[in-house]
């Protein structure tokens, strides 16, 4: 960026407050009778500030006033993508944030929407076209304009529109856009970067859903096969014994014995230490449990000769059911027809409504070599983010950051490592260093939460230090240039007490202490070339 944009850049969000007037109610409810192409606004309102209710949803408190619109965007004979745009009534600061959902959507993301307008943002969030729980998938079955609208068309068609909306109300464009989201916001995120590179000017996806038809494979046959037809289902009980076995092989390979295996690719954890010698107790592993146990770590060569990784060891307890009870071994009795964790939910649904649309599908019939193939060639063009030629994207000037938790027990974190390396050689060294950046979080699960350092300001805007917060640092990056090098991450107690914080270091650099001063201060920390990953 030369000097004479940057300082226009500067001025516009620096000076934002002064420079957009109050817009009246009249200004809002006047964009209801705007004209889009395949598009119907169904309401703008002035919402007053305070707490705001939501359709469906909690209320949401202390908001500032806002101009609501809603809209459904119809791309497509089928398509029926609602969506929301929020305009702070007062002191935009004339950037435009836009949000992702998790799972399978299905329903608006007012809580990111109302953080974003918190930070005096316009933002948009959608749908992408359907009704429905994040594993709810029977939506899809007969439909499959709404599965290509859920895949990556909806995302595009409503940061268009939300980009038509925001100068009608506010007399000028947004001097820039952004969107940031993790799990499969994260893969709507890489599909913007990769399919629609103008939308936004920075993207942040963090834990993204990169290549949906195999992790969804590899979660059936995780689950489906080795945890239940080979009989290798271990329950949660068994888990404070795998985690302190594999903390006790790997936990200070990095200097510092923390309760945190900061690199996972050095750690070499071999389950059958946990062989059980004689009776089966908690403490010990059954073989065929070794067998899955080993599997999930090390992930599987798949049917059609792709990749799954791993994940990581370390952190199998967790938290309820943000841990590997909640997502990968559960409750269930081996042979149950239905299961509760997401590895199950998310395969069920994937199988029975994307792929072989089939609401009486029985997970017993599942063939690996069969179905796999089915759901690559139906759905791999339209789910799977794995385009890593962002030179378009780059060219325009937009800024990538990538983020992802090494205890991810829903996404192997793996995946977006590969992913970023992939990239580097798919748009050049020189491209990849101006333009993208992944930070490794040792000790987080999936997007948040885990036994490490986890808050980064992921579910914030650009608003804050942006030595702390990862909006802010990508709002840094592409308006004034600085690229983020590290960024310092927090670990809290229940009641916010702080009790470490550590940096995040670009990848491939990671975080070592410098042998003095508290373990617990980042400040002590330097971000260096990691020694023997093994990777």
């Amino acid at each position: 960026m030369n000097t004479l944009l940057r300082l226009v850049s500067i001025f516009l969000v620096v000076f934002a407050p002064s420079a957009f007037a109050a817009a009246s109610a009249s200004d809002c409810r006047n964009l209801a009778s705007m004209k889009l192409p395949q598009t119907t606004i169904v309401s703008a309102a002035l919402v007053e500030a305070g707490t705001f209710k939501p359709p469906g949803g909690d209320p949401i408190p202390g908001l500032k006033a806002f101009c609501r619109v809603t809209g459904i965007a119809r791309p497509s004979s089928d398509s029926d993508i609602k969506f929301e745009v929020w305009m702070p009534a007062a002191d935009w600061n004339g950037r435009l944030w836009g949000g992702g959902n998790g799972g399978f959507a299905g329903d608006m993301p007012y809580d990111d929407l109302a953080a974003r307008l918190a930070e005096g943002c316009a933002a948009v969030g959608t749908d992408t076209g359907h009704q429905g729980g994040p594993t709810d998938a029977s939506w899809a079955i007969g439909h499959p304009e709404k599965l290509i609208d859920y895949g990556y068309r909806a995302i595009h068609e409503v940061a268009v529109r939300a980009k038509t909306i925001i100068p009608a109300f506010y007399g000028r464009k947004a001097a820039h856009a952004y969107f940031s989201s993790f799990s499969n916001g994260g893969r709507q995120a890489l599909m913007e970067a990769q399919r629609y590179p103008d939308d936004y000017d920075g993207i942040i996806a963090g834990a993204p859903v990169i290549d949906a038809t195999h992790l969804f494979a590899g979660m059936a046959s995780i689950d489906f096969i080795w945890l239940r037809a080979k009989g290798g289902y271990f329950p949660p009980s068994k888990l404070p014994a795998i985690q302190a076995a594999a903390l006790a092989a790997c936990d200070s390979l990095d200097g510092i014995q923390d309760g945190v295996i900061d690199d996972p690719r050095r750690c070499h954890f071999d389950p059958s230490v946990l062989l059980c010698k004689g009776v089966e107790t908690d403490q010990c592993l059954t073989q065929a449990q070794v067998a899955a146990l080993r599997t999930i770590y090390e992930g599987q060569v798949l049917p059609d000769g792709a990749v799954m990784r791993g994940y990581s060891p370390g952190a199998e307890t967790g938290s309820g059911n943000w841990s590997w009870s909640g997502w990968i071994t559960g409750a269930f009795l081996p042979g149950a027809a239905q299961g509760d964790t997401g590895f199950h939910e998310f395969a069920y649904g994937y199988f029975s409504g994307f792929v072989l649309e089939d609401p009486k599908w029985d997970f017993h019939s599942f063939d690996p070599d069969r179905d796999l193939v089915r759901g690559d060639r139906k759905l791999a063009r339209i789910l799977n983010a794995t385009d890593p030629d962002l030179s378009k994207f780059v060219a325009h000037g937009g800024k990538l950051i990538l983020y992802h938790g090494w205890a991810d027990q829903g996404i192997p974190p793996l995946a977006t490592v590969d992913y970023y390396q992939q990239v580097r050689n798919a748009i050049g060294q020189k491209a990849a260093d101006e333009s993208v950046r992944l930070f490794m979080v040792p000790g987080m699960m999936h997007g948040f939460g885990g036994p490490g350092p986890n808050s980064f300001g992921q579910f914030a805007a650009g608003t804050g230090d942006p030595n702390t917060r990862i909006g802010a640092a990508l709002q840094r990056w592409v308006e004034e240039g600085i690229a983020p090098e590290r960024i310092i991450a927090t670990k809290r107690k229940p009641n916010g007490d702080v009790v470490r914080t550590r940096p995040l270091c670009a990848f491939p650099d990671v975080a070592h202490y410098r042998g003095t001063g508290s373990m617990d201060d980042a400040a002590n920390f330097d971000c260096v070339a990691p020694q023997d990953t093994g990777a």
